[in-house]
């Protein structure tokens, strides 16, 4: 452990001096965060390495002078407070320390309670065996034993599943060193992972039959990795194959089957108080969840969706090979983001490279209490006109912010995280049955106050976008000095409409539900709609492509309408500030917490309009090569002095690189045409900081405008996608990318017509086969 004693970049600066030595995710200390990060850590070869510097860092600090060769170590050590080797404080966490005390805070000392236990990672496969065996003498020794193991090496990952009594716990909170916590194999203990659970209410009889046209072709490009759902229910008989892989159906009551059957009811129909057609082909679904919607209790987490997304994809008898979707609106409870990648985010990324699958994933939901210091009653708020009521909500959220992270796995780099908007279609009679909670935000379109808050790794822009989570009303949960409020939960007057679980004796049932579980699995359908849309329009041109191609389509189509609602960027920088105009990063900084890059109109993600027309364009980059995408101008914009934007949206996979400096080894950047100004538009301000938006894997940005283009037939933009040197070892393979531009004036019906006759099929660009 390399403690900082100033800003973190100085100490990644003077350590790339040093021959031999490698600074762990050193991505994560980039932007304004890497001068907060109290601590860093480095790759150390082996343990005679380390009581080097250890001698070094002594004879530096007691003001002897270094020998001839170690210069730069007087660098280094002038940027630290401290030189310690990890140790129980390190492996114990003050959040996973908290959480083991008040499990066994009720338990007597002959109890037992499972534990995961993460082990320093080997890449040899010997002296993994070696720090595993020393750990499950460890296990033993306490009186513990062996639950479940899991090594997985493409994510550097080695963890053991461990039930231990009681007192040994008691050590582990202490932060003992002659416990399991004092054992130099050990990296990390926390509690056993725990599902983020759903909220769901107000069951009523099903209220449209479930005689909708059935998929008419099998091979399911979607997937959920869920509960287990009740696949019988009138809205999901033969929509579904069940892959019970694990086999967790018969642990699972049917009435108890509700997160599972929620997410596969908005999956396939979408939210049911809005009329739609159901996707056309099925869904493949693998439980995770057990008995009482849990993890099952053997097994680690991460090992579980290792084994179901191979499974899907491996070369003999795959079980789901066409999938490029995977609906994961699930989490970790008890793990934040705290600037370290999950292993569960790190699977999620290696697994969406190597196959060509888009995993949408939930931000995660905090229901905790908010304390409003200015107001004394509930009647008080609910009085308050808008925008102070929203702004009163705002002030209560922003004061939790550090503690409302991202939750376990939303903080993937190759995935996309939604967040939850206040959004449903409810209509106007049924919201008037709201008594008793109030709507903090209404009219304004923005996060609810549940939703998980990002930034995400490296500072990059997430959640990435927002979806549909219901319009979420508050509740009184304590008044006096002070209101303090707690999220309703969904109900008939706020609530997405989804198929539920039978309950005495009625089997076509009907509740409503919210969070970003919910958005996350609407985010997924578009997904699939954006798919269908495709293959209507250009059959085997589009589905001829590779899996990672179309995939990165999806990804960049996904987040290309995504946008920033103008009132809530105004409240959001009024609120949160900073007031300075001039620091507009920091103000954007805090508006993309909340709003990722936007909320995503699911109609216009897929489907075009008549003033409106979208570019695709895909292929794969070698190492620091570029490609052009010509995108043509319709000439019926000429001379029209109205609103009129054009926008673009470039996203990719990356490989990665678990536990080291260059984690997202490939970078691609879009570079804006020199000669956006014919179309007489200017960066929008509604949008993340370009330097914000390009430390992940998708760029989106935007250009509008209300003076009259000049134009003429042959007029077009040029953007270029480009790969930037790999960070670290050269990659020597192929980086796949998606890219989507639109052009639109609205009122202007001729722009999409004038746009298909330049183009008589679609843009499309590869470098080379996958």
């Amino acid at each position: 452990m390399f403690e900082v004693r100033g800003a973190v970049a100085n100490f990644a600066s003077a350590i790339r001096k040093v021959p031999g030595l490698e600074l762990i995710d050193e991505e994560e200390l980039e932007g304004d965060e890497k001068d907060k990060a109290p601590e860093a850590y480095l790759l150390v070869p082996d343990t005679t390495a380390l009581q080097n510097i250890l001698s070094l860092w002594k004879r530096w600090s007691s003001g002897q002078k270094l020998d001839t060769g170690f210069t730069p170590w007087r660098d280094v050590f002038a940027t630290l407070r401290e030189i310690r080797v990890w140790g129980p404080g390190d492996r114990v966490q003050d959040g996973d320390r908290e959480i083991l005390a008040e499990e066994i805070e009720v338990m007597d000392d002959d109890q037992s309670l499972v534990i995961e236990i993460e082990l320093v990672f080997r890449s040899s496969e010997e002296q993994a065996a070696i720090a595993e065996h020393a750990a499950l003498e460890g296990i033993g020794a306490a009186g513990g034993s062996l639950v479940s193991r899991s090594r997985i090496t493409d994510i550097a990952y080695h963890a053991l599943l461990a039930e231990l009594p009681v007192s040994a716990v008691r050590q582990i909170v202490d932060r003992s060193s002659t416990g399991i916590s004092g054992i130099d194999a050990v990296m990390h203990i926390r509690p056993q992972s725990v599902a983020s659970p759903i909220q769901v209410d107000d069951r009523i009889e099903l209220q449209r039959d479930g005689n909708l046209p059935l998929p008419a072709v099998n091979e399911p490009i979607l997937a959920i990795l869920d509960g287990v759902p009740v696949s019988e229910h009138p809205l999901l008989r033969d929509r579904l194959i069940v892959d019970d892989q694990f086999a967790l159906e018969p642990l699972a009551i049917v009435a108890e089957r509700t997160h599972g059957t929620a997410m596969a009811s908005l999956i396939v129909h979408g939210d049911r108080n809005v009329v739609e057609p159901p996707l056309p082909r099925r869904i493949h679904c693998v439980p995770l969840l057990g008995g009482s919607d849990q993890f099952p209790q053997g097994r680690l987490v991460v090992d579980l969706v290792y084994e179901a997304v191979t499974a899907m994809r491996r070369e003999v008898d795959p079980t789901a090979p066409t999938v490029l979707v995977i609906n994961l609106s699930l989490g970790n409870v008890r793990k934040p983001f705290h600037g370290r990648l999950s292993p569960w985010a790190r699977l999620i990324d290696r697994l969406s490279h190597q196959y060509g699958i888009l995993f949408c994933v939930s931000a995660g939901n905090y229901t905790d209490r908010l304390d409003i210091a200015s107001i004394a009653t509930m009647s008080e708020y609910e009085a308050m006109a808008q925008p102070d009521r929203a702004k009163q909500t705002l002030q209560a959220i922003a004061q939790l912010i550090a503690s409302r992270r991202l939750l376990s796995p939303s903080e993937t780099v190759n995935g996309i995280t939604v967040g939850s908007a206040n959004i449903d279609a409810v209509s106007d009679i049924e919201r008037r049955n709201a008594r008793g909670r109030v709507d903090p935000y209404h009219p304004f379109i923005t996060a609810n106050p549940s939703s998980s808050l990002g930034p995400g790794f490296a500072n990059s822009v997430k959640p990435d976008i927002l979806m549909p989570g219901s319009r979420e009303h508050l509740l009184m949960a304590g008044s006096g000095g002070s209101l303090t409020v707690r999220p309703s939960g969904p109900a008939r007057p706020h609530g997405l409409k989804v198929a539920a679980p039978p309950r005495a004796g009625a089997t076509s049932l009907e509740h409503f539900t919210s969070g970003t579980s919910a958005a996350a699995a609407l985010a997924s359908r578009t997904a699939h709609r954006i798919h269908d849309a495709l293959e209507e329009t250009y059959g085997e041109q589009f589905v001829s492509l590779s899996h990672h191609q179309r995939a990165v389509i999806l990804k960049a189509l996904l987040v290309h309408t995504a946008v920033w609602p103008q009132d809530s960027v105004d409240l959001i920088k009024e609120v949160l500030g900073p007031a300075n105009a001039r620091q507009h990063v920091r103000q954007k900084d805090n508006i993309r917490r909340f709003l990722g890059y936007g909320v995503v109109n699911a109609d216009d993600a897929a489907y075009c309009a008549s003033d409106r027309a979208t570019f695709w364009a895909t292929g794969s980059l070698a190492s620091e090569t570029r490609r052009s995408v010509i995108v043509p101008l319709p000439a019926c914009m000429t001379g029209q002095a109205l609103p009129h934007s054009i926008s673009a949206t470039l996203a990719w996979f990356t490989p990665v690189q678990a536990g080291r400096q260059s984690y997202r080894s490939v970078r691609l950047s879009l570079i804006a045409p020199d000669d956006v100004d014919q179309f007489r538009v200017l960066p929008a301000k509604s949008q993340p900081d370009v330097n914000q938006a390009n430390r992940g894997t998708v760029v989106s940005r935007r250009w509008d405008g209300e003076k009259a283009p000049a134009l003429t037939d042959t007029s077009a933009v040029e953007f270029i996608v480009q790969r930037e040197p790999d960070r670290g070892a050269k990659i020597d393979e192929l980086a796949p990318f998606g890219l989507a531009v639109t052009v639109t004036m609205p009122g202007v019906a001729q722009v999409y017509s004038q746009a298909q006759a330049r183009i008589t099929q679609p843009v499309r660009i590869r470098a080379g086969a996958r």
